[in-house]
C-alpha cells in the first residue's frame, strides 16, 4: 500500500522533472530504451534499469542535476507482423504496448522524468529522424547503389544475412534468393578510421571495443592488379600479405562478380552458371561459413597474369568470395593460409611454398607467419616486412599495385521493404534520379494502410498508398513519385539521447545550449547484445553531426556498462515437452532433475533465457503483488555482480523482503506504525560511529563500482546491528535510510516521514564519513604455539614488538 503512495506523491509533485539548466555538475545516465514488444517486461528486463535509478538517485543526494529519460524503441518489424496476423494497425499496437510497459516501470519506482518521455515512432519525432537523414545525403553519406541483397519473394522484402539459413527465411522457410536491388546506402566507411581511433577516448568495456575493433576489421597490405590473358579484362584483389604473391597459384572470384560470366569459357559455361545460382540461394553469412566446412568452387577455364613473373595463373568462382567484401576476388596463395590451402587440397591446386621460417628448417603448411622469402626471384632472403615494402614497390612500378588500407565493414544497408518505420524525406524524379525533400516538408507521415503487405506488383507497401506517392520535384515542380522504403529500426536509436535534452522543440532536434550542457553520456547501461551494431550506428551518426557543428562531442557515450543476462529454471521432459515451474515437484536443481506432478514423468532442468514457449518467464507484476518493487529491485541487484550472468529463483525474493521488513522496524513500530519506542535522541556509541562511518564510505565505494550487492550486504550488517537495541539512535536510523533510499526508495521515504521530515529525502544531502574513523585503534592478534592458535590479545595498532610482548 506504501509504494502507489508514493509514487502518487512523486508524480503530483513532479519531484525528477530535471532542470534544463542549473549551477550543479550534471550526471546523465541512460539506458538503452526498449522496443516495446506485446509481451511486456519479464524480470529480466529491469536489472539494469534497476540499476541506473540507484545511481540516479544517489547522485542526486550528491547536489547533481540528473538526467534520467525513458522512452521506446517503436518501429520495427514485429508490430508489422502483428499487425498481419491481428487485423489491427501497428499504431494501435505499438501504443498498447507502449501503454502496458509504463504501467510496468512506473509500479517499480524509477526516478524518471516523464516529461521527456519519446516515441521514435511519432511523427514529431521522427521528423528530426528525417532531418538527420537530410544532413547525412548533403555530406554525400547517403546514397542508392545496386546491390546484391536477400530477397525473399514470399515475404516482398529484403532480409539481413542473420535472417537467412540453408536459403530459407528462418521464421517462415519460405525460400530466399540473391538478387540486386536498388538499396539507399549509408557510407559508414568515410567514417572508418575515426570510429576505430576514437575508442580510445572512451570508457567501455574492453571486450566491447574489441568487438567494434574486429567488425570495423583495419587491414594494411597491396591492392594488385590481375590482368585476364586474351581478353581486355583485370580484376583487383586485397592482401594483407603482398610477399606472398610469388605463391599465388590460382586466383578465386565471387559468383556475382562481373566478370564470372564474361570470362568463363563455353565449355565450363554449364557448370559455372549452375554454381553460381546456387550461391544465390545462401546468404553471405552462410557462405562466409563455408571456409570451416568443405570449400566448393568451379574452374571458369580463364587465366590471369601473375602481374611480376607473367605466369598464367587459373581463375576460379567460389562462394567462400564475398562480392561485398573487398574487391569479390583474391589471390589464393595455398602454402600460406589456410583456406585456400583447403581449397587446393579438395580440387588438387599447386602449393607453392615461397616463405621459409626465419630461423631455419622446413616450413610446416600452411606457413602464416612471418618469415624469409624464398623462391620469390629478386626478393629472395628478404625478411617478410621488408619483402612486402619491395613487392608493393615493384608492384607500384609496374603501375599493377600500390599499398592500401581496407576494413572489414561495409556500407550500411539502410532500406527495409516495409511498412512500420520512417518514410525517407525523398521524391523519385521522372528521371529516376532521387532527390531529397526541402526540411519545410517534414516530416514525410506514413499514410494510413489497412494492408500492410507489399503490392501486388512486388514493390513495398507504401506503393499502396497511392495518394501519397503522388508527389512533386522539388527541382522543377513535375511529377514525382515518394520513396516507398522505410529506414531499418536501427534510425530512431541513433540518436534518440539526444532528442531527450530537448523533446519538445519544434523547430530544431535539440537546443544546442542544452547539448552542450547535458553531453556527453555519463554513463550509458544496456546488454552486450548491442555491442556492435546500434553503439556503432550511434557512433557515426553523432560524428557526423560533430562534423555539421550540431553537437560538441567527439563520442556520445562517455562509459558502457554491459549489465548481465538473468536467465530461469526451465523443466522439460524426454519428449521435449516444457513444464511450468509449478507443475514439477522433487525438484533438485544441483543434479538438474525433477519429475512431473500426477504423472511421475522425469523432467531435465536447466537455466535458459526466459521465453514463453519454455514457460519459464517471469512477470515482475507477479513479483510486486506479492513482495512489492522495493523487494524487487533489491532482489535484481543482490543475485550477484551486474555484469554477471544469473539465475532468477523467486524463493530468493523472500529473503530480501524479510530484510526490508527488520529495515523498517528501525524506524517504524511493526504493531502500530507509529515511531519505533526504541527510538532515542541519543548518541551513538563509539563503536556503533566507526560502523556507521565504514558502511557509508563501503556503500558510496561500491555505487561509484556499481558494484550494489556488496552496498545491500553493508546495509544488512547494519540493520543486523542496529535492530536489537534497545536505545535505538535516531541520528543513525536516520543515515541508514538515507544510504537506504537509492536502493528501496519507496520504504526509505515512509521511514524519513515517520523519522519526522516533512519533505522527501530524494534530495537530502547523501551521508559523509570521515577517514580517520575508517582505521581501528587496535588489532586482534593471535597467540600460536606449535602453530596452533591458544589465545587471542588487543594491541594498539601503532605499538611495537616490546610493548606487544
Amino acid at each position: 500500500t506504501l509504494e502507489p503512495k508514493w509514487q502518487a506523491f512523486w508524480e503530483e509533485r513532479e519531484l525528477f522533472r530535471t532542470e534544463d539548466r542549473s549551477t550543479k555538475p550534471k550526471y546523465y545516465v541512460l539506458d538503452m530504451f526498449p522496443y516495446p514488444s506485446g509481451a511486456g517486461l519479464h524480470v529480466g528486463h529491469p536489472e539494469g534499469y534497476t540499476a541506473t535509478d540507484v545511481l540516479a538517485r544517489w547522485k542526486r543526494m550528491c547536489g547533481f542535476n540528473v538526467l534520467h529519460p525513458m522512452g521506446w524503441d517503436a518501429f520495427g518489424l514485429p508490430a508489422e507482423r502483428a499487425a498481419v496476423r491481428d487485423g489491427i494497425h501497428p499504431a494501435i499496437i505499438t501504443k498498447r504496448n507502449i501503454d502496458n510497459f509504463r504501467r510496468q516501470i512506473k509500479r517499480l519506482g524509477f526516478s524518471y522524468d516523464w516529461s521527456r518521455e519519446i516515441d521514435t515512432s511519432a511523427p514529431d519525432y521522427y521528423r528530426w529522424t528525417q532531418w538527420i537523414f537530410l544532413k547525412l545525403h548533403e555530406r554525400g553519406l547517403a546514397y542508392r547503389a545496386e546491390i546484391p541483397v536477400n530477397w525473399c519473394p514470399a515475404q516482398g522484402t529484403v532480409l539481413a544475412n542473420e535472417e537467412v539459413k540453408d536459403g530459407k527465411y528462418v521464421e517462415t522457410g519460405d525460400p530466399v534468393e540473391r538478387r540486386l536491388m536498388k538499396q539507399w546506402m549509408l557510407r559508414i566507411t568515410a567514417y572508418a578510421e575515426r570510429l576505430l581511433a576514437d575508442l580510445d577516448d572512451v570508457d567501455w568495456p574492453e571486450a566491447v571495443k574489441a568487438m567494434q575493433r574486429e567488425w570495423i576489421g583495419r587491414s594494411e597490405g597491396a591492392e594488385i592488379t590481375f590482368r585476364v590473358r586474351d581478353r581486355d579484362a583485370s580484376f583487383t584483389v586485397f592482401t594483407t600479405r603482398p610477399d606472398t604473391l610469388f605463391g599465388a597459384t590460382f586466383c578465386t572470384l565471387a559468383p556475382e562478380h562481373p566478370l564470372v560470366t564474361e570470362i568463363t569459357t563455353p565449355e565450363r559455361r554449364a557448370d559455372v552458371e549452375a554454381y553460381v545460382a546456387a550461391a544465390a540461394k545462401k546468404s553471405d553469412r552462410e557462405r562466409a561459413g563455408s571456409e570451416e566446412k568443405r570449400a566448393t568452387g568451379v574452374f571458369t577455364g580463364a587465366y590471369a597474369t601473375h602481374p611480376l613473373s607473367g605466369a598464367p595463373i587459373p581463375i576460379w568462382t567460389a562462394d567462400y568470395v564475398l562480392m561485398g567484401y573487398g574487391h569479390g576476388a583474391v589471390m589464393a596463395v595455398p602454402a600460406h593460409d589456410e583456406r585456400d590451402h583447403r581449397f587446393a587440397t579438395v580440387y588438387g591446386l599447386p602449393i607453392a611454398t615461397v616463405v621459409r621460417p626465419a630461423g631455419g628448417g622446413p616450413a610446416p603448411i600452411p606457413f602464416t607467419d612471418d618469415g624469409v622469402a624464398c623462391a620469390s626471384g629478386a626478393f629472395d632472403g628478404l625478411p617478410s616486412a621488408e619483402c612486402r615494402r619491395a613487392t608493393v614497390a615493384e608492384l607500384a612500378r609496374r603501375g599493377v599495385g600500390a599499398a592500401k588500407v581496407t576494413y572489414r565493414l561495409r556500407d550500411w544497408l539502410f532500406s527495409r521493404q516495409r511498412y512500420w518505420g520512417e518514410p525517407f524525406p525523398v521524391v523519385i524524379g521522372a528521371d529516376g534520379e532521387a532527390v531529397p525533400l526541402p526540411e519545410g516538408a517534414l516530416p514525410v507521415e506514413l499514410p494510413p494502410l489497412d494492408d500492410f503487405r507489399p503490392a501486388p506488383d512486388g514493390r513495398p507497401p507504401l506503393a499502396r498508398a497511392r495518394e501519397w506517392l503522388e508527389a512533386r520535384d522539388p527541382r522543377n515542380g513535375g511529377p514525382a513519385e515518394r520513396e516507398t522504403n522505410t529506414m531499418p529500426q536501427w534510425a530512431g536509436s541513433c540518436w534518440y539521447y539526444l532528442r531527450y535534452l530537448d523533446p519538445r522543440n519544434t523547430l530544431a532536434p535539440w537546443d544546442a545550449a542544452k547539448e552542450a550542457y547535458w553531453m556527453p553520456v555519463d554513463l550509458y547501461v544496456g546488454g552486450v547484445e548491442h555491442a556492435v551494431l546500434h553503439l556503432l550506428y550511434a557512433r557515426f551518426w553523432h560524428k557526423v553531426l560533430f562534423d555539421c557543428g550540431l553537437v560538441s562531442t567527439k563520442e556520445p557515450f562517455r562509459k558502457l556498462f554491459n549489465q548481465g543476462m538473468i536467465l530461469a529454471y526451465s523443466y522439460q521432459d524426454a519428449a521435449g515437452k516444457y513444464y511450468a515451474p509449478e507443475a514439477a515437484e522433487n525438484v533438485d536443481l544441483q543434479a538438474g532433475a525433477a519429475t512431473a506432478k500426477g504423472t511421475g514423468a522425469p523432467l531435465k532442468v536447466q537455466i535458459e533465457k526466459m521465453s514463453k514457449s519454455r514457460l519459464n518467464v517471469v512477470n515482475p507484476d507477479d513479483v510486486v503483488a506479492e513482495y512489492g518493487a522495493d523487494s524487487l529491485r533489491l532482489y535484481e541487484l543482490f543475485m550477484g555482480p551486474l555484469d554477471a550472468v544469473k539465475p532468477w529463483q523467486t524463493n530468493g525474493v523472500e529473503g530480501v523482503y524479510r530484510f526490508l521488513q527488520r529495515a523498517h522496524r528501525l524506524a517504524v513500530d511493526a504493531e502500530s506504525d507509529a515511531p519505533s519506542p526504541a527510538l532515542k535522541d541519543v548518541a551513538p556509541s563509539e563503536d556503533l560511529e566507526k560502523l556507521l562511518h565504514r558502511t557509508v564510505a563501503k556503500v558510496t565505494k561500491d555505487l561509484e563500482n556499481l558494484s550494489f550487492n556488496t552496498a545491500i550486504s553493508a546495509l544488512m550488517i547494519l540493520t543486523n546491528e542496529l535492530l536489537p537495541m534497545t536505545e535505538r539512535p535516531k541520528a543513525a536510523v536516520e543515515r541508514f535510510t538515507l544510504l537506504l533510499a537509492p536502493f528501496a526508495p519507496h520504504l526509505a521515504e515512509e521511514m524519513w516521514r515517520t523519522l519526522g521530515h516533512a519533505d522527501s529525502l530524494a534530495y537530502a544531502p547523501w551521508p559523509t564519513f570521515d577517514p580517520a574513523k575508517l582505521v581501528d585503534a587496535t588489532v586482534e592478534l593471535p597467540v600460536c604455539v606449535n602453530g596452533k592458535v591458544k589465545e587471542r590479545i588487543e594491541a594498539p595498532k601503532d605499538a611495537d614488538q616490546a610493548t606487544v610482548e
